[in-house]
């Protein structure tokens, strides 16, 4: 009997074997020969289409004994590849382990992940207690929720609460998360909730423990996975709740290799399993606002922060009339602010989204700027370590270098990056205990010890990056510095004002959590006032409304879908010949506006130069199938490389 098998490679149909006596059905797991090794493929859903060929077909040597990839899982990777434009077997990689399905383990591999009896009780508020009625409601079908609420507010006893009747129902809950970093301290609130532990999926973890995990899932041992984008994949067996933390959190959007908006990838799966999904953020992004009026995506909004703290204040301090001094970001009057703080036990958190010591570094006496040699952009200068480095490709470089003249370079750095500021914190404030908060510091072993210590107060300033504003709980911060407010507000990024929107409600939503007085203050040269009242906004509906109306006016997503191409080549010249080429190729078949070819922002990333397409199509046109047809038919040269971004967040 003849059986289609996915493979896990670049090719997008499944490949036809001989099944012989064994009893296959859709989703089975088998070992067969590709070429000259063994792969792990799955029995699909369907034959590879208008395939006319003669060709052997060989047997399959064994199934595996790996519980069956349901059928609505095969369906939901089906329409992920078609959606963005990605080869199934490539959406079959994202799935399995390394190229692996893995066996069942013993049960003892699993106890830490089990409920037991023990679950400590919260108490709700009467706010709280309504939201989660409302959340409760026709949870037996898919459903999108989004729960808004603002900063402190109890938004994640809520959703644990929603997460543990699906629990006791037997089903099994994902938890999305947009950062690494944020695991270590959500999974500490997950077991005082809860009474056991949650199953960490990223990245960072263990090959043996994630094989115990894929395992765990696959048979509905582990109950609930705690991950970053690429949990979307597991193999659950009885998933019964998807939750997106931090839902607008750009960092849910996979940039490179398989390119997919995890966000919305999440609300599809949902759908194709037929379960609720609950969206959690103070902020929401534009889609999701526009997905609440149209009444796609049922709301609920908590209010008042938990246990009536109230919210922080707000200062600006005037950077033309309280001047900083040379070599020096933090002005005098905003050092006599913190020290009030200090006095009075606060902690501090001084804010600036930019790791490294200096950003840009040149000499004074040759001028050379000190740029990466594979990438179009600067080397960051990180003085922890001593290196240049770039945060595009990894290339590092050491500062020994000589003038032509044969002398030491005399090196400037320019602009401030979060070293670069605590060094200054140190000179200011010798004796109080400080750390740099970001994913250099934050994404390590220590991580869990740092957090503990400052839990209890016992660092007392922090200098942190934007990894801080993303649901950390930390009782004693009162007092937030952002040392440079003109560095977000300047800039020409689309989803720009929308970002710092959700940044500065996210970061000030650190302080004031346990009930004491707390303030921002915005250093900046710029008193823009209206830009300064959206962003200290308590209501950020009144902004996202607003936004709205400015999208539609020009256009722009949600009210347009726009599909970002970038064409990639060693060859600049004739990277330039073909993008022309390929636009004019593509115009024949679309519906739709083609914007460029024009240079990418970053015009060159790894030694390899960068041409961007933009097509901007209306929204109820379906583009992709038309799209992946076309480029089918334009034959790529040799040596070019394209790149499809469905829905895309960044323009670099």
């Amino acid at each position: 009997m003849k059986v289609p098998i996915l493979i896990p490679n670049i090719f997008n149909h499944p490949f036809t074997y001989d099944s012989s006596n064994l009893s296959l059905k859709a989703g089975d797991y088998v070992i067969v020969p590709f070429g000259k090794s063994k792969k792990i493929g799955i029995v699909w859903d369907e034959f590879q289409k208008d395939n006319d060929r003669k060709f052997s077909i060989k047997k399959i040597i064994k199934k595996m004994n790996v519980d069956s990839l349901s059928e609505k899982t095969i369906k939901f990777f089906n329409w992920f590849s078609e959606y963005n434009l990605i080869p199934r077997g490539m959406t079959l990689k994202l799935h399995l382990l390394g190229g692996k399905a893995i066996e069942n383990y013993t049960e003892d591999n699993y106890k830490q992940y089990q409920p037991i009896s023990y679950k400590k009780l919260f108490n709700l508020s009467k706010e709280q207690k309504k939201t989660l009625l409302e959340i409760n409601k026709f949870t037996n079908n898919f459903r999108v929720h989004v729960l808004q609420g603002t900063t402190g507010s109890g938004k994640t006893i809520v959703y644990f609460s929603s997460l543990k009747e699906k629990l006791d129902k037997g089903y099994q809950g994902l938890i999305l998360l947009p950062e690494i970093g944020l695991t270590s301290d959500f999974k500490k609130k997950f077991k005082d909730f809860f009474g056991f532990q949650a199953a960490i999926w990223h990245s960072s973890i263990a090959k043996k423990k994630k094989e115990i995990i894929w395992s765990g899932v696959s048979t509905g041992k582990i109950k609930v996975i705690i991950g970053a984008r690429s949990s979307l994949f597991l193999p659950f067996k009885k998933l019964g709740l998807i939750i997106v933390d931090e839902e607008h959190d750009q960092s849910y959007k996979q940039d490179e290799g398989v390119i997919y908006n995890a966000r919305d990838m999440a609300i599809s799966r949902a759908l194709f399993e037929n379960i609720p999904i609950n969206l959690i953020t103070s902020v929401p992004s534009v889609e999701t606002y526009y997905n609440i009026k149209k009444g796609k995506y049922s709301l609920s909004r908590l209010l008042k922060r938990y246990k009536d703290a109230k919210l922080p204040k707000y200062e600006i301090i005037d950077l033309k009339k309280f001047k900083l001094n040379k070599g020096s970001w933090i002005s005098k009057e905003t050092i006599k602010k913190v020290e009030n703080h200090l006095n009075k036990d606060d902690q501090i958190l001084f804010f600036l989204n930019r790791r490294g010591f200096s950003p840009f570094v040149f000499c004074n006496k040759c001028f050379k700027v000190f740029s990466c040699p594979n990438c179009s952009i600067n080397l960051v200068y990180h003085k922890s370590k001593n290196v240049l480095r770039c945060h595009h490709c990894g290339y590092s470089s050491n500062l020994n270098r000589n003038c032509l003249e044969n002398e030491k370079c005399d090196f400037v750095f320019n602009g401030p990056g979060v070293e670069k500021i605590m060094e200054e914190i140190k000179n200011i404030f010798p004796d109080k205990k400080s750390i740099i908060f970001s994913s250099d510091t934050m994404n390590k072993k220590s991580s869990t010890d740092i957090l503990e210590k400052i839990i209890k107060n016992d660092i007392k300033i922090l200098v942190g990056t934007q990894l801080i504003s993303k649901g950390f709980h930390f009782p004693s911060l009162n007092c937030i510095v952002v040392v440079d407010l003109d560095l977000t507000l300047n800039g020409h990024d689309l989803r720009g004002p929308e970002k710092n929107l959700q940044l500065y409600h996210q970061l000030s939503g650190r302080a004031g959590r346990a009930g004491k007085p707390a303030i921002v203050y915005f250093q900046t040269y710029s008193l823009n006032s209206k830009i300064i009242s959206q962003i200290t906004s308590k209501d950020p509906f009144l902004f996202l409304e607003n936004e709205l109306l400015i999208r539609k006016k020009n256009n722009l997503p949600p009210f347009e879908r726009f599909i970002s191409l970038i064409l990639v080549g060693e060859n600049e010249k004739k990277l330039e010949k073909i993008s022309i080429h390929f636009r004019d190729h593509l115009q024949k078949y679309l519906q739709a506006k083609i914007l460029g070819p024009i240079n990418a922002p970053i015009y060159k990333i790894k030694r390899k130069f960068r041409i961007r397409l933009l097509i901007r199509a209306k929204k109820n046109y379906k583009i992709q199938k038309i799209l992946s047809e076309s480029i089918k038919k334009f034959r790529l040269e040799s040596g070019i490389k394209l790149i499809v971004d469905i829905d895309p967040i960044s323009f670099n």
